[in-house]
């Protein structure tokens, strides 16, 4: 029964506060609980280790834009198909974005490509605006069976395993919902990793690791939120621990994220046919 397609709408959702960013933001930098912050400092201070301080990045789908109180780059933007305040550059379509071929040196994707429509545009896209041996540092649900049991109960996203992701005319989420979700898109890229590589051999495989079981599912949610005990900071680091063990054993059964990072294959840059605005000139006049 959990392997079959799963599609919920909006309206049954069980978690609260569904899309409410704005409010998400508010409630991390008021109130949030060592749950939550822990949560999303492990989710991001993993691609430090593939960032140098100097170097220029950007995150596609920034949602909260949370990322910038843990990615040490100086020059680092946040994207979003939105229009939120906190955002360096509004409402891009991270299958077509407004930048410069060959701007970044890293492109941070955290649970971003499960909305996508269209995957492998979206890795041809990052190829694009990437240098030469650029990293796409991925941070994504994996389909578990602990996740798309959690998926049923909470009625918050759906998923699929029947889309051929590497199908350049497949559609996998609706183009024109931004919250549309299909959870098993990473799974259907990244669990086999010599058919990605395969058929996206514009990069190469760096990382691939799974986590999150128990802190995810106490998390109270990012956005969207839920139930959950507010535990002491030091339960908090023990619960975490016991998760790096567990979703290490049995990543397909209790691993509810996954995290991948990607390095661009390096080739002669392709000459640019139109001239775009740098990431800096567009931050400053924003």
């Amino acid at each position: 029964m959990l392997k079959q397609s799963y599609c919920p709408r909006h309206h049954e959702n069980r978690m609260r506060h569904e899309g409410d960013t704005l409010r998400a933001r508010r409630h991390y930098f008021a109130s949030a609980s060592h749950n939550l912050k822990r949560l999303l400092r492990r989710r991001y201070e993993w691609m430090n280790r593939f960032i140098d301080r100097d170097h220029v990045g950007v995150e596609i789908g920034c949602g909260t834009g949370l990322s910038k109180e843990f990615i040490r780059a100086e020059r680092y933007y946040l994207t979003d198909v939105a229009d939120y305040d906190w955002l360096d550059f509004k409402r891009v379509d991270a299958l077509s974005t407004p930048f410069d071929d060959a701007s970044f040196d890293f492109v941070v994707a955290s649970n971003a490509i499960h909305h996508v429509a269209r995957p492998l545009v979206f890795f041809r896209e990052m190829d694009r605006i990437l240098k030469p041996g650029g990293r796409l540092l991925v941070q994504e649900v994996n389909a578990s069976l602990a996740m798309r049991a959690a998926l049923r109960l909470m009625r918050h996203e759906g998923y699929s395993f029947e889309h051929d992701v590497f199908d350049q005319q497949a559609i996998c989420n609706d183009p024109a919902d931004p919250w549309s979700a299909n959870c098993a898109i990473p799974n259907l890229l990244f669990d086999d990793r010599r058919r990605f590589e395969q058929h996206v051999p514009q990069f190469r495989i760096l990382h691939a690791g799974f986590s999150e079981f128990a802190c995810m599912l106490n998390s109270g949610g990012v956005i969207a939120k839920t139930f959950y005990v507010p535990l002491p900071k030091v339960l908090v680091d023990v619960l975490h621990g016991m998760d790096t063990i567990l979703t290490r054993l049995f990543p397909q059964l209790l691993a509810m994220q996954r995290q991948i990072a990607l390095q661009k294959v390096e080739q002669p840059a392709a000459p640019v046919v139109s001239p775009r605005p740098s990431p800096a000139s567009r931050a400053e006049a924003a």
